[in-house]
């Protein structure tokens, strides 16, 4: 895998998510930090893929596998849990940190639940 890893955290992700990742040893930079608040989900899309950097998110539009086909993209990780209070969100970047040192992100959707990771890769 290679290292370090380029990241961008949606908006709806906590900002704190780019310092874990960051402390890890990636590069991560938030939509906010950018001035993309509020812009389309295709507008985000195509600015990661430009940048090469893996989309962490929230939106579970973006495990539309038709609309965001993940071999197009350098990575997109949509977390899934009902409670989306800043701690929790964090715990799961802290996963997302751990299954990194045994696999890419490199043209996988990965689907974070409480209990699992699903990873679909590219077809």
């Amino acid at each position: 895998m290679r290292y370090p890893l380029k990241f961008k955290t949606d908006e709806n992700i906590p900002v704190e998510a780019c310092q874990i990742l960051q402390h890890a040893g990636h590069d991560a930079v938030s939509v906010l930090d950018q001035r993309l608040g509020g812009h389309p989900d295709m507008d985000i899309a195509a600015i990661c893929k430009s940048e090469s950097r893996v989309l962490i998110t929230l939106d579970t539009d973006f495990g539309n596998i038709l609309s965001y086909p993940p071999h197009e993209f350098a990575g997109i990780i949509v977390i899934r849990t009902d409670d989306q209070s800043k701690n929790r969100v964090l715990d799961f970047i802290h996963r997302i940190i751990n299954v990194l040192r045994s696999e890419s992100p490199h043209g996988h959707l990965w689907i974070i639940e409480h209990n699992r990771i699903r990873i679909r890769g590219p077809e």
